[in-house]
């Protein structure tokens, strides 16, 4: 049973920074892409980045240039540095992990974590 756990999230002033951590566990096949989504009250949910086997990596256009996004390969973990944070990044922040198996690919979610950007 493949599980995601977050962790990180909170209540920030605008400009102040956070960092949400999400360490998949259950599984001993490394996710292919690891990435954060987010959903606001209302609106739907949106990917924010992106991160692959290689380090290679996607940013939504919001946040470029203020999110960073990594992953500790070996502890099946990615993070999400956010820096310079605006009220429109309040959301209920997701983790997911897409793993492959043979020849079967199957996204994985966390329970989400939320961030709060007060003006």
């Amino acid at each position: 049973q493949v599980e995601l756990v977050e962790s990180g999230g909170g209540l920030v002033q605008a400009g102040g920074s956070l960092r949400l951590s999400c360490a998949a566990s259950g599984t001993i096949f490394r996710p292919d892409n690891m990435s954060w989504y987010r959903q606001a009250p209302g609106k739907q949910r949106e990917l924010v980045a992106s991160i692959g086997t290689g380090d290679n990596t996607n940013y939504a256009d919001s946040v470029k240039g203020r999110f960073t996004i990594s992953r500790a390969h070996a502890e099946n973990t990615v993070y999400l540095q956010m820096n310079s944070l605006k009220p429109e990044d309040t959301a209920v922040y997701y983790c997911n992990a897409r793993i492959t198996v043979l020849i079967r690919t199957k996204d994985y979610w966390g329970q989400g974590t939320q961030v709060t950007v007060s003006s």
